[in-house]
């Protein structure tokens, strides 16, 4: 065999050699991306439970009847908005009510999937002013989870909440808007345009 030839096979050796490593640090990059990726929905929750973002309860006890702050009104409105993927009626059955701090009080909003297939959501709650989250505490919510409708089924899904009574005296109005969004699963949507 020739100079020119060993050189040749030591080259390729020597490729198919870095192409085994690269292959394994690309491998080990794609698990830890994929396990970062799972590990993020359960680091989301305890975040959105300690700082009281995107209206996630933060643990405080629901107040009893009797707690009540009935010196105060709040008037807590209720606003939808559903993305343009989306392909669902989303709206509240009261738009408006008036509440007192620390008396838990129970809404509905009406959804119907319009669309000829099932459809996966999420509904992802906001506040304005931003700074109330920490004070609105929701007990029950459809938004804890994704709500699954088959093609033209409709529901009324419920929300429990209440308002912690140290919400400062210069918040008189809460505006809670909630977001929904497609998240069908790219397979699902896929086997459902077959």
């Amino acid at each position: 065999m020739s100079q020119q030839q060993q050189e040749s096979v030591q080259q390729t050796t020597a490729q198919k050699e870095n192409n085994k490593l690269m292959t394994k640090k690309l491998s080990a990059v794609v698990v830890i991306m994929l396990a970062f990726g799972f590990a993020m929905i359960p680091l989301y929750d305890v975040f959105c439970e300690i700082t009281g973002l995107n209206g996630k309860s933060n643990g405080l006890a629901v107040y009893t009847e009797q707690d009540a702050d009935t010196s105060r009104e709040i008037t807590v409105q209720f606003m939808t908005i559903t993305k343009n993927d989306m392909p669902w009626e989303f709206q509240p059955v009261t738009t408006q009510m008036k509440v007192y701090p620390g008396k838990e009080y129970e809404v509905a909003f009406k959804v119907k999937n319009k669309a000829g297939k099932t459809i996966v959501g999420q509904a992802i709650p906001s506040f304005s002013p931003n700074l109330v989250s920490q004070y609105f505490n929701k007990t029950e919510c459809f938004c804890f989870n994704q709500q699954t409708l088959t093609a033209g089924e409709a529901e009324e899904m419920p929300m429990r909440f209440f308002i912690d009574k140290d919400l400062p005296a210069k918040y008189d109005t809460i505006t809670l808007a909630y977001t929904l969004h497609n998240v069908t699963p790219a397979e699902q949507q896929i086997q459902s345009a077959d």
